[in-house]
């Protein structure tokens, strides 16, 4: 494992820095935003601007990237991001806010962009599962630490704001001192939003709906726990809680949807999960309970995006997942960029609990929309896909997963081989916070071309070839599958 380790260790520490740094400020806003009497549709309208950058960086930062390079645009985004993070303790202003939160949204998406094409350029076929779940435990356990930064000292001064752009400057330290080539940048994929309505509409309305609840968590969480009466160190923990709680819970819901019908599995968790919020709507009665009560909560939701994920990949021939990933991630974001808006209006009329109110009513949206869907019918699927952990970042990230062509043909002693190999990278990626899938279908014959298509929502640069492009050969089109 080390040798894996040492040639893409400074883009891990990089990455580890700059999370740190982001994590932190996203707390440290929504906390200090509720002690200069910001209302909570003002606190929404930040996140829902923070999300809105997402959006806008996927389709501005490939070409600065591809002018520019990888070092040059990934100092070029940090300084940006560590820039925002110390005007936000300078400019005290919901206005001067909410436009930092587009620009910081949209660097942040830039920079993952950068580093996440760059570790697909250094992962061999042997090494991505791998590298692939490294990447995911940095990711997560650096969010869960960032909440803790927190305890340093008042959100009411400027040393927080000032420990953020720290920690984003000094993401910069490791990557441009890095040996590592860079990568080549290439065009994107293409997926119809249509078709993936087509393909799978409960696999979209997943996406969205988890955008929506998701969205509102990260924005709205710590003003929740603020408003509920903790504490700054309790504040901390609220949101430390829920991101474990989505890691630990990841493996035996990515088994569960495993092992029967994934709407049925999306039915079930959404439901459950909807039941998990209703503690939350006691508020300050909870007290510290409320850790335990978002740490189950987010145990169930942080699952609901990749087992949408699973649906989606259930339906797409091989040359077609990264795309319709894509465009599902183009959903969620969506979602996430409405979320907060919609859970801050909720907040100011009916205070802090209507944030497990907004919770609440999502999932038991999704949950009966895909009940309705398994009341359809049961679904042809010859071979369903696998699960390896996943945190939702960009769409580049997705070349990095294993490809069925990482997997030996299906002779008897290749499906042994391949579940084997499945196995281990599940595995191995048990620690991160949520699943997404690993495609075990062999290869399918050649077909006469790719499907028309509008592009993708996102442009990822540095991808890897498309599956069953890998050693120069032509796209391959997998078995085709019922529509819902």
């Amino acid at each position: 494992m080390i040798s894996h380790i040492v040639p893409i260790s400074a883009l891990l520490a990089g990455v580890a820095l700059l999370l740190l740094g982001n994590g932190l400020l996203g707390t440290l806003l929504a906390v200090r935003g509720g002690i200069e009497g910001y209302s909570a549709p003002v606190l929404g309208l930040m996140g829902s601007g923070y999300f809105a950058g997402f959006l806008v960086g996927t389709a501005l930062a490939p070409p600065l990237i591809r002018r520019i390079g990888h070092i040059r645009a990934f100092a070029f985004f940090a300084a940006a991001t560590a820039a925002t993070a110390l005007l936000h303790g300078l400019l005290v202003s919901p206005v001067a806010w909410v436009a930092l939160r587009v620009l910081g949204g949209t660097s942040l998406v830039s920079l993952y962009m950068i580093i996440e094409s760059w570790l697909n350029s250094q992962a061999g076929r042997e090494q991505r599962g791998r590298v692939f779940a490294l990447y995911m435990v940095v990711n997560l356990g650096a969010l869960a630490i960032a909440q803790q930064l927190l305890r340093l000292d008042s959100p009411a001064d400027f040393t927080l704001f000032a420990v953020a752009a720290l920690f984003i400057c000094l993401a910069t330290m490791p990557v441009a001192a890095t040996r590592l080539a860079q990568p080549a940048t290439t065009e994107p994929g293409r997926f119809s939003p249509k078709k993936l309505w087509r393909e799978a509409p409960v696999a979209a309305s997943g996406g969205l709906l988890s955008g929506l609840t998701m969205g509102a968590f990260w924005t709205m969480g710590p003003v929740y726990a603020a408003r509920i009466g903790l504490p700054g160190d309790g504040v901390a923990l609220f949101m430390s809680a829920c991101i474990v709680g989505g890691a630990l819970l990841q493996w035996p819901l990515g088994a569960f949807s495993d092992s029967r019908d994934r709407r049925s599995a999306l039915a079930i968790t959404a439901f459950a999960a909807a039941l998990a919020a209703l503690p939350l709507v006691a508020g300050e009665s909870l007290g510290r309970w409320s850790v335990a009560a978002i740490a189950l909560y987010g145990g169930l939701a942080f699952a609901i995006y990749p087992m949408s994920v699973a649906h989606l990949v259930d339906h797409l021939r091989a040359e077609d997942i990264v795309g319709g990933s894509s465009v599902l991630l183009l959903v969620h974001g969506i979602g996430a960029a409405i979320g907060p808006m919609l859970a801050g209006g909720l907040m100011a009329l009916l205070g802090a609990k209507a944030l497990a109110v907004h919770f609440a009513v999502a999932q038991v949206l999704l949950a009966t929309i895909a009940w309705l869907a398994t009341r359809r019918g049961a679904e042809q699927i010859s071979e369903p896909a696998h699960f390896v952990p996943m945190v939702r970042t960009t769409p580049t990230v997705l070349e990095i997963m294993p490809t069925p062509d990482d997997f030996p043909p299906p002779s008897h002693a290749g499906e042994a081989a391949s579940a084997e190999g499945a196995n281990e990278l599940a595995a191995e990626g048990q620690a991160s916070a949520m699943p997404v899938l690993v495609d075990t279908r062999p290869a399918p014959p050649p077909s006469d071309g790719p499907d028309d298509g509008t592009p993708a929502a996102t442009d990822c640069v540095g991808e890897a070839p498309a599956a069953g492009q890998a050693d120069g050969g032509n796209p391959t089109a997998g078995p085709s599958r019922r529509n819902e």
